[in-house]
Order: C-alpha cells, then structure tokens, then sequence
C-alpha cells in the first residue's frame, strides 16, 4: 500500500492545481484553484482551446479592455473549473479576486455571478465551492452565501478567531495554510528547521479540526499549503488536506501505512473553551496574533500580485483577439 491509498482512507484528498492532467492522474475527490494556477495552466498547449474560449466570450460581452479582461477572467476560471469536475467525483473551489478581501457586498455580487456562469454550463452549485479570504468582511459575505446555497472555502486562514468566525458563520469549507505558518515561525527561530513533533503548522490545524468537532462545528477543516510529506501525515484524518502534484507523486510513489492523527472522538477531550466573537472581539483576537496578521496581509498582496498576471494576460488575450 501506498501512502496516498492509505491516507485516503481517513481523508478526503484534494489536487491544489489547475492541470487537469495532474488531477486525472491522482485520483482526488476534489480540486481547488487560484489566478496563479490558472496563469500557468493557461500557457499549456493542452488548454489552448479553453484560452480562446473565454476569449471569445469576453469579446461577446463588450465594454472596456478592464471590463473584457474581468469578464475573460471569470471564463477562464469557470472553463477550466468545469473541465475539472469532469475527471473529479466532488467539487472545485473557483477564487474570488483577493482585491475584494475587504468589500463584503463585492465578495456576494462575484460569488454570485461565478455561480450563475457555472449553473448555465449546466454544473449545479453544490459542486462549487467558492474560494474567499477569511477577513472579517469575507466571512460575513461567506455567511450570507451560505444561506443562498452558495457554499464557500475560507482561505488564507492563520488565527484561531479566523477559524472560530468562520465555524460560527457556517461556511462549508476552511483551508488553514500549514506551510506559510511553518515559514512564518521557521524564519523567527533564525531560519533553523523545526522538528516535525513541534511544527506550529499541524498544531495549528489539530486544535481547530479538535474545536470543531467538539462543539459539533459542520465546518470541514482541510489543511492547505504543505512543504512536506511529513506535514500532510502528521494531519492523516482531518476532514480535506489539499496538496500539490508534487506532493502527490511522493506519496503515491512512497511504500507504507499511515496511522490516523486527528479524529472526532480523541477531539472530545480537547480543553478549548468555546468563543463567540462580534467584530471587535473577532479584530482584537486575531491582531495580537503576530504570525496571523503579517501572513494574512502578506497572503492577500500576493494573491493580488498573482491576479494582476492573469489580469495582464486576459488584457492581452482580449487585445489580440479585437486586433
């Protein structure tokens, strides 16, 4: 046995890529994917015919370049999302723009408007999960999608009050970034590795995945953003782990058994008292977390640093095509 097969069976495995190929090959229940995936899987040769679709489309709608890119851009996704679900059994997370981490109403309309393009390729929302930063403001977007079906992944989550707002709110999915808390506390110990017993990362997911399932939470926790195997088995159990091809293809290249870590019973012992955070309780909690706040800030430039490449390259596709 293989330590894919056997991590399958306590988790639900998820590809965090946009090649479709990848996916195929792996097998996961589910597929997450972001603008930079997307910008690397749109230079292949094999989803060329995706590019000019969405192409198309944008050119079909009109307006201005910025309004044919953003229209581009939320083809592609929806092109390549529906692509996906054709060779997974689950779902696809499909990312709300990072530029909207903070603009609560702009979150729902684009939330709304992907889940419409989805429904007219004939894909049902249940099928789609929408990807939004966990601030503040894109949980409270998150709570109200929920109660139209819209059902919503919560990521770039480092803080425990980004985890308990989020279980409050009811959104379906949270995606807590083990690696980018790793390197968080890896650099602040002098760069010095830390010992996979002690990592801040697992530790992180464990005593959210425990919280939940003690107070009966319908959240489900899939740790996000792995730099090694060990990490990924160290979480054997949590309800979704989504990985890289990379990752992936060691541990389905890897002889051995994986023992389960985190499961709901042994969660019932955990000393968590529970919380329930309004605004000012929620923004004091999560800044006196240094790690959380500097990782969520960061996380949010650069997925709008990543959106701004396939911002540039959707201006171009639109260009050439109206040339």
């Amino acid at each position: 046995m293989t330590l894919l097969e056997s991590l399958k069976k306590y988790t639900t495995v998820v590809a965090d890529t946009g090649d479709i190929e990848a996916i195929a090959r792996h097998r996961p229940q589910d597929a997450t994917t972001n603008p930079s995936l997307l910008f690397h899987a749109a230079q292949m040769p094999a989803y060329r015919h995706l590019v000019d679709e969405a192409g198309q489309l944008a050119l079909k709608r009109g307006g201005s370049p910025a309004e044919m890119a953003a229209e581009f851009i939320d083809r592609l996704f929806v092109l390549f999302g529906c692509e996906i679900l054709k060779v997974v059994p689950g779902r696809v997370s499909t990312e709300v723009a990072a530029a909207l981490s903070f603009d609560t109403p702009a979150t729902i309309e684009k939330a709304r408007k992907l889940i419409s393009l989805y429904e007219k390729q004939g894909v049902a929302r249940e099928r789609i999960l929408i990807k939004i930063a966990s601030t503040w403001e894109g949980i409270r977007a998150a709570e109200l999608l929920e109660k139209e079906r819209i059902h919503c992944n919560l990521t770039l989550l480092f803080s425990f009050a980004q985890a308990v707002g989020c279980a409050e709110a009811g959104v379906t999915l949270i995606s807590p970034f083990v690696g980018r808390i790793y390197d968080w506390y890896k650099k602040e110990q002098g760069g010095a590795e830390i010992l996979p017993d002690q990592d801040p990362g697992v530790a992180s997911v464990t005593r959210i995945y425990n919280y939940y399932k003690k107070y009966g939470y319908k959240t489900q926790v899939m740790g996000a953003s792995f730099r090694n195997v060990n990490q990924i088995v160290r979480l054997a159990g949590a309800d979704l782990l989504t990985i890289s091809p990379d990752l992936l293809d060691q541990l389905e290249k890897t002889e051995g058994v994986v023992d389960r870590r985190l499961d709901p019973a042994k969660a019932q012992a955990s000393k968590e008292e529970r919380l329930h955070l309004d605004e000012k309780t929620f923004r004091w909690m999560h800044n006196e977390d240094a790690m959380a706040t500097e990782k969520l800030a960061e996380g949010i430039r650069k997925f709008n640093s990543d959106a701004k490449h396939l911002e540039d390259y959707a201006r171009s596709q639109v260009t050439q095509k109206v040339a």
